[in-house]
């Protein structure tokens, strides 16, 4: 059986290089990537081939909610990464693949691809994944193109 794919496309006002530090500096992510009512997050890595990442909140706990290894990392077009709870970091069955890709569309326009793909039929991580990635890239988009991200509920 086949298991299931997420695939996110939307254009933004902005440059490749703008948008690639968006989802690789902390101090950037910080501003736009929260859930609708959870906590801010950061991701964390030197964003090198083979190099850990940590999708961390970004409040003193420093909660770790996500990890994985740095598959891909081309500045400022493609970055793909593995997704897993932290417990489950040594199962690779239990991995997912996330998929950044960054290409311009003409004078300040990006069309950025996220697909997330591997998902285990995990009730709770599919759901997280399926209304997650949808209220961080309108969050991306909106901090990108007017400086603030859309307002928490």
């Amino acid at each position: 059986m086949t298991k299931p794919s997420y695939v996110y496309v939307t254009y933004i006002a902005t440059t490749p290089e703008k948008a690639w530090r968006a989802v690789v500096d902390p101090d950037v992510a910080r501003q736009y990537w929260q859930g609708a009512s959870g906590p801010a997050h950061v991701n964390v890595s030197d964003w090198k081939p083979g190099s850990r990442w940590e999708h961390q909140r970004a409040d003193d706990t420093r909660t770790v909610d996500v990890v994985g290894k740095v598959v891909e990392s081309t500045p400022p077009r493609r970055l793909v990464i593995t997704w897993a709870r932290p417990k489950e970091v040594e199962d690779e069955s239990k991995h997912s693949r996330v998929t950044f890709d960054i290409e311009p569309q003409g004078a300040g326009l990006v069309r950025l691809t996220v697909t997330h793909e591997d998902l285990e039929r995990d009730l709770p991580m599919l759901a997280g994944i399926s209304s997650g990635w949808p209220i961080v890239l309108s969050n991306l988009k909106s901090f990108l193109e007017t400086g603030r991200a859309l307002p928490r509920s």
